[in-house]
């Protein structure tokens, strides 16, 4: 599977500007593509006011998210703000090339921030199933709380979509490492870079490692679009060779 990573600054609260700023970098994409993986509130930034910027799933964000993934052939994933049923969600949106939309509302809310005054949870896990892989789609936060991604489902790709700041780099390198060893599985983090209105640094680090833990692409600090093609072989293989997954704990999760 071949995946683009697009790691950028974002505009503050305008989705406009950040929707032509994205369709700039995409269509700059020469080579044929599985998925383009997009931060976190990719329209907006990470705001705590979401009764300002939210959209529908009616809304313009989506649209271009559906007519993107139609145009290019190819599936399109990152976080919106969206209102539903008089209630705001940091909404992971995984549209796959004909159009049809997956959802994930973001689980793990940062109180730290204050997102769970402003947001609510989600509950359910979403595992997409696309060209043969599982896919495992979290936002940010989630990367902290490895129970919930946990690979029961026997995914393939765990990913994060994120605005992670850059005094925490350190975490965000080493969690998305562990996230991989745990769950025998390839992991990517897309996170942004530049500065938000409210001051706070971000300094990208997106990144894609293998089953064991390895960089298969090193921690990125510049804007930019980085291409990666995945092989299930070589995770079937590894996994063949080092079964970990079949001692594995069993639980259910409550809320």
């Amino acid at each position: 599977m071949k995946i683009s990573l697009i790691q950028t600054a974002l505009a503050w609260e305008d989705a406009a500007a950040n929707r032509a700023a994205f369709t700039e970098k995409i269509n700059a994409i020469n080579e044929v593509v599985d998925l383009v993986v997009l931060p976190e509130m990719f329209a907006t930034g990470f705001t705590m006011n979401p009764s300002a910027v939210a959209e529908t799933m009616d809304g313009e964000s989506v649209q271009w998210m559906v007519q993107t993934a139609v145009s290019k052939g190819c599936a399109i994933t990152g976080s919106l703000v969206i209102e539903e049923d008089d209630k705001y969600y940091n909404r992971l949106l995984f549209v796959l090339p004909d159009g049809e939309i997956k959802t994930y509302n973001k689980r793990h809310l940062f109180s730290f921030a204050g997102e769970d005054k402003h947001y609510t949870a989600g509950t359910e896990k979403l595992i997409v199933d696309y060209k043969g892989w599982k896919i495992c789609p979290l936002v940010c936060y989630d990367l902290r709380f490895p129970v919930f991604a946990r690979n029961t489902e026997g995914y393939d790709l765990l990913l994060y979509v994120a605005n992670w700041p850059q005094i925490r780099t350190f975490a965000w390198d080493s969690l998305l490492k562990a996230r991989a060893i745990e769950n025998l599985a390839y992991t990517i983090g897309v996170n942004r870079v530049g500065q938000d209105a409210n001051g706070h640094a971000y300094s990208g680090h997106s990144q894609v490692l293998d089953a064991l833990g390895a960089y298969i692409v090193e921690p990125q600090e510049t804007d930019g679009v980085f291409t990666i093609e995945l092989s299930k072989q070589m995770l079937e293989e590894t996994r063949a060779k080092f079964a970990f997954l079949n001692d594995r704990d069993s639980f259910t999760l409550q809320y």
